[in-house]
């Protein structure tokens, strides 16, 4: 596709997946799917519509040699780090500085490190129609995800009239973002057949997007035409350790896609999965008899319903229902399934110890 960039926003922590993610090797770098990391397969989907030359990947600064390894085709130029966590924002920043600097007319697609799509053809099909829309329209274009349940783990897009741009995929008028919700809302939003899940998936024209920086985000314009303006990877680098630090952290939601109303949203249905909790990956294999999903060496002696993942060694159980089992070189995580999403605080905990930083 002409003119069309993949930014690959790498940066997350994976804190949901302790102790396979660590701050070391987080969940884009998991081979639990394929035998392959998440960021990995990523790149790959992009093949045949992007060539790696136009792929960008922003990351940690302490995650870049990692992230050249997964994606070894990418170029190494192309792979930047961020010196400090600063959340989506300034990345998307980053990444408009980034495309414009290459090609004035670039059409950014923002794109994740760690989700899964299990139809990738319809997935390019998706990205292709709405690099189209946004080289002809003054718009921001994100993908939605048709909801098959009430989940409370995604933000949702709200949705308007449809509109018609001669495309495979279709089109709506996003009229508005919301974040998590409770059941009972999540429950309405389905049921109105007017919201969809938010991927975090965006697709923009540099100069539209420049434009709402400069007017929502001044402190991240700034930021995206000095990295447009470096030259060399020494002026790169020199523009995140002098700008970034002092960035507040901050979601392109909050910062800029609430704030607009020039916002199109592709409806995607391909296989969608953020694959954020443990139980989560069990849906990506196929259980036991006893219902028991296994990732590794395992032998479940009258257990039923477990989630076990175990990297080198044998994990045995006994008599157990329902648990989540997970065994890395470093550390052991048992919860029951429902306690799933208290992983993360479980994280903060283990952080406290005096000798935390060798477990997380």
């Amino acid at each position: 596709m002409e003119h069309a960039y993949a930014v690959i926003l790498a940066g997350g922590s994976g804190e949901r997946f302790w102790p396979l993610s660590t701050k070391a090797r987080p969940k884009q770098f998991i081979s639990l799917f394929g035998g392959r990391p998440l960021l990995s397969l990523a790149v790959e989907r992009l093949q045949g519509l992007i060539p790696p030359d136009r792929i960008f990947i922003i990351t940690a600064q302490h995650l870049v040699e990692n992230t050249a390894e997964a994606a070894w085709n990418v170029p190494r130029a192309n792979i930047v780090g961020e010196p400090c966590k600063r959340d989506t924002a300034p990345a998307v920043a980053v990444a408009c500085g980034l495309v414009n600097r290459r090609d004035p007319e670039g059409v950014a697609c923002i794109l994740t490190a760690d989700h899964l799509m299990s139809d990738g053809e319809t997935f390019r099909q998706t990205l292709a129609d709405a690099v189209q829309v946004a080289r002809k329209q003054d718009s921001i274009v994100t993908i939605g995800i048709q909801p098959t349940a009430p989940a409370t783990g995604f933000g949702y897009i709200e949705t308007g009239d449809a509109m018609e741009m001669n495309t495979v995929t279709r089109f709506h008028k996003a009229t508005r973002f919301v974040e998590k919700p409770d059941a009972y809302t999540a429950a309405r939003y389905v049921e109105s057949g007017n919201f969809f899940w938010n991927s975090g998936m965006f697709i923009w024209r540099t100069g539209v997007m420049q434009a709402a920086l400069e007017q929502h985000a001044p402190d991240l314009a700034k930021l995206s035409e000095a990295v447009s303006a470096a030259e060399t990877p020494t002026d790169l680098d020199a523009v995140m350790g002098d700008l970034y630090p002092s960035l507040r952290a901050i979601s392109v939601d909050y910062a800029v896609m609430e704030h607009v109303d020039n916002i199109m949203m592709a409806c995607g249905a391909f296989g969608w999965d953020d694959v954020g909790s443990w139980p989560a990956v069990a849906g990506h294999f196929t259980a036991d008899p006893a219902g028991n999903v296994v990732v590794g060496a395992c032998e479940p002696f009258e257990s039923v319903n477990n989630i076990v993942v175990s990297e080198n060694r044998l994990t045995a159980l006994i008599g157990v229902d329902g648990l989540i089992v997970v065994h890395s070189d470093t550390a052991t995580l048992i919860c029951p399934k429902e306690r799933a999403e208290d992983v993360k605080k479980l994280m903060r905990r283990i952080a406290d110890r005096p000798d935390g930083a060798k477990y997380i």
